[in-house]
């Protein structure tokens, strides 16, 4: 339980009802009816009764009389649960009987009120968005003189306030909280930073009242509250917002040494309410100076200024005029440029009509500016526009990033516009991108899974030469793959030529793509003269698809080559597996007369059916 410190005057002795006559005083209960009423309450609350709890706490507020503290707490905690509530009206009506449960045992004598209890109704009270009774309560609080640290409940309470849409309901408990802190000498009832930030907001951004925004200062001056970045940011916004430069200079020169990110994010916000757009542009000007950037609210707010005013032209002049401040080592996601054509492209308002309106000035923003657009053509899969883009930029002397490549050519080749992915690669080697590999890796297999080999091959050719491009084996074999399975043989076959010319080593997945590729088309015969080559380095797998395809040919006595070929290399091979293919074959070949005619050939078939043991 939290430790309660307690400043108290004899609390003013009220009856419960507003109905009861000052002529008559309340019956007091007797310690039989105490009893009794008690361990009725205490049985209603183990069974969720809040009507009967109710009624009964009722029962000893007409008696103008309290049950025990830790039964009391125990109720006002019940009826601020919405564990049993059972909807949001049940709800709303329970926390009624809270507060005025509460309010009540505040004026007759506060000192029954736990801080747990508090705490539990004021927290109800924010997920019920009860802005107002929340208010009450705390006022009540401050009337009847029971001081609870404000540190306890000042935060729910402007929570409260906020998330019903205005903290200038919180300026009334605030002020109260600091007089009694300051008159009373009460430590704990003084509000901190947090808090008044919270009361300078609603003065400044709300109220936009310069006498109170001023009287909150003086409050924090008084109890000895610094100031931060968010203090001087909300006086700042009030500032601009009534045209006062001298006051804004005296904030500047408070705040030397610090970051001023927070002020010039919130005098931009006070200079675009009033539409003094030269000043927003010094502001911006002048944050560079102190190589302080903004985020994507506050580009958000230039861009509406200027573009509601129709001053597109002065929006380009800023992004000119700041990337000539900007150090060369500013990133550029961090460049005015890009925060502004990005805010531009965010409002749905076209960023490319801020490029040409800086190509007609004769300016440039850097690398920045174009980021946003070609990230915005990627989205949409304008694939066909970021490239023409992109070569304008190239044109211009200006040199793209390489994740913004990777980017575009990923979207290019999503989109299947494998022109433009292939002309971003052809630009992106142009200017000298030492990080070639992955965009080479992801043109590659996208081609290869929608099944472009030729363009594959000219990719391939293209590239060979570049230091920062590996081509390997498994390049070739992809195409070779991807040509066989489209059953261009031709094609398969110039490509492997290319590869070993090259002195690429041809391996087992070349080989295994090739056989699969004759045998799709009966071409058994380049089977035989694949195997005549003898450059194939024999595996299990590879020795499998040599013999289906060269039995399934007839090829026999080269089917026998292989066979005494693993015999020597110790390859376990399954004779088993070939007499169904040798039989499939035997129904294709007129024997007797092959027997006539090719007795070379019979002797091949006769050795290979004594091979995988078939009798006749």
């Amino acid at each position: 339980m939290l430790r309660k410190t307690l400043t108290l005057l004899p609390p003013r002795r009220r009856p419960f009802s507003s109905s009861s006559s000052s002529s008559s005083s309340p019956k007091p209960l007797t310690q039989l009816q105490r009893s009794s009423f008690q361990s009725s309450l205490r049985n209603s609350l183990t069974s969720h009764d809040s009507d009967q709890a109710w009624k009964l706490f009722r029962s000893f507020a007409a008696a103008s009389s309290l049950p025990d503290k830790p039964l009391l707490n125990s109720l006002i905690t019940h009826l601020s649960s919405s564990l049993h509530a059972g909807g949001d009206t049940l709800l709303r009506h329970r926390l009624k009987r809270a507060f005025v449960s509460a309010a009540y045992v505040i004026e007759k004598d506060p000192t029954f009120l736990e801080f747990d209890t508090l705490l539990t109704l004021l927290q109800s009270m924010k997920l019920a968005k009860a802005a107002s009774p929340a208010l009450a309560l705390v006022e009540c609080m401050f009337k009847n003189r029971f001081f609870v640290p404000f540190d306890l409940w000042g935060g729910l309470v402007i929570d409260i306030c906020r998330e019903n849409g205005s903290l200038t309901s919180f300026l009334k408990v605030f002020k109260e909280s600091c007089r009694v802190a300051i008159d009373e000498k009460l430590g704990y009832m003084k509000p901190g930073l947090e808090a008044c930030n919270a009361a300078l907001e609603a003065c400044c951004l709300q109220m936009e009242s310069l006498t109170d925004a001023e009287s909150v200062i003086e409050l924090m001056a008084v109890m000895g509250v610094k100031p931060d970045e968010s203090t001087f940011g909300f006086l700042a916004y009030l500032y601009a917002r009534k045209g006062l430069k001298e006051k804004i200079k005296e904030l500047e020169s408070l705040m030397d040494g610090g970051s001023k990110r927070v002020l010039y994010s919130n005098l931009i916000s006070g200079y675009v309410k009033i539409a003094d757009l030269d000043s927003v542009s010094d502001v911006v000007l002048q944050s560079l100076k102190r190589d302080c950037s903004f985020g994507e609210e506050t580009y958000c707010e230039i861009v509406k200024g200027f573009i509601e005013s129709k001053r597109v032209k002065n929006l380009a002049k800023l992004i000119i005029e700041a990337h000539k401040l900007e150090s060369l080592s500013t990133e550029s996601e961090k460049s005015v440029g890009f925060g502004i054509v990005n805010a531009c492209i965010d409002l749905g308002f076209s960023g490319k009509s801020i490029l040409d309106e800086m190509d007609a000035q004769g300016g440039s923003g850097g690398i920045g500016v174009y980021v946003p657009i070609l990230k915005a053509y990627c989205k949409e899969n304008r694939t066909a526009e970021a490239t023409r883009l992109v070569k304008e930029i190239s044109s211009s002397g200006v040199q793209l990033d390489v994740e913004t490549y990777k980017a575009l050519i990923e979207a290019s080749m999503t989109k299947q516009d494998f022109v433009s992915a292939l002309t971003l690669f052809r630009d992106m080697r142009e200017t000298r991108v030492v990080d070639l590999k992955g965009s080479y890796l992801t043109i590659m297999t996208g081609l290869l899974e929608n099944q472009r080999p030729e363009l594959m091959a000219a990719f391939v050719e293209e590239v060979l030469d570049d230091p920062r491009v590996e081509v390997k084996s498994h390049d070739w074999n992809s195409i070779i793959h991807a040509f066989c399975k489209s059953k261009r043989l031709e094609d398969a076959k110039r490509t492997f030529r290319r590869m070993v010319f090259l002195q690429y080593e041809p391996n087992h997945q070349t080989y295994l793509s090739l056989i699969n590729g004759y045998v799709s088309c009966e071409r058994y015969f380049e089977v035989v003269v694949l195997w005549k080559e003898g450059k194939a380095k024999l595996d299990h797998a590879l020795a499998d698809a040599f013999l289906n395809a060269l039995v399934k040919g007839g090829f026999f006595g080269t089917a026998m080559q292989v066979v005494e070929k693993c015999k020597e290399m110790k390859i376990f091979v399954d004779k088993w597996r070939y007499k169904a293919a040798f039989m499939e074959a035997l129904k294709k070949l007129r024997l007797p007369k092959l027997r006539k005619r090719k007795m070379k050939k019979v002797e091949f078939l006769d050795a290979f059916r004594n091979w995988v043991g078939i009798t006749t």
